[in-house]
């Protein structure tokens, strides 16, 4: 911006300029990670809410499911199922135990059938396997859509070295030897 504008007032630009880029940069690095631990958390709760199903369909109850699933796993889904089996076994009310636990991104559903389960003693294997089943089916369109826009970022480059390359091969000499026939003959 210096050389553009010139002078102190091209400096005092350019350093404004730069600042806002970088400030941009951290944003969107920063965005970008939350949407991937997002994504993984999301890919991490339909295994997780499998072996609740599994578990309760075994005459396990929602404290003891959430004991046996929360051990098998790692991050923030077996920490906050581990954290949930343990307050409702000091005797936590199981209503705000699994709101907390339903905080987590794409929990909602399942912290609900929970609930009920863990309120009123109802089987809560048909609820957890449809829950489970939505988020299965929300994991691979969210695949297929990453696939997609990757399909379509692997073209950019392509095009970016082949059109220079065909105009360069294929139009320019087409249109140098039509330049050379036309000053020939004219």
């Amino acid at each position: 911006m210096a050389i553009l504008v010139g002078g102190a007032i091209g400096v005092v630009l350019g350093l404004t300029v730069a600042c806002g880029v970088g400030r941009r940069q951290r944003r969107m690095k920063a965005l970008a990670a939350r949407r991937a631990a997002e994504a993984d958390l999301r890919a991490a709760l339909a295994p997780a809410a499998d072996l609740l199903a599994a578990c309760l369909a075994a005459g396990a109850g929602p404290r003891a499911a959430a004991d046996a699933v929360g051990r098998s796993f790692d991050g923030p889904v077996g920490e906050r199922l581990r954290r949930v089996a343990a307050e409702l076994r000091l005797g936590a009310e199981p209503s705000a135990t699994w709101q907390r636990f339903g905080a987590l991104p794409g929990a909602r559903e399942l912290a609900r059938c929970m609930e009920r389960a863990g309120i009123s003693g109802v089987p809560a294997v048909e609820g957890v396997s449809r829950v489970a089943a939505g988020l299965r089916a929300a994991a691979h369109r969210a695949a297929a859509e990453r696939a997609r826009r990757a399909g379509v970022l692997v073209t950019l480059p392509l095009a970016a070295c082949f059109l220079p390359a065909f105009l360069a091969i294929g139009v320019v000499p087409v249109l140098l030897g039509l330049a050379e026939g036309l000053m020939a003959g004219g």
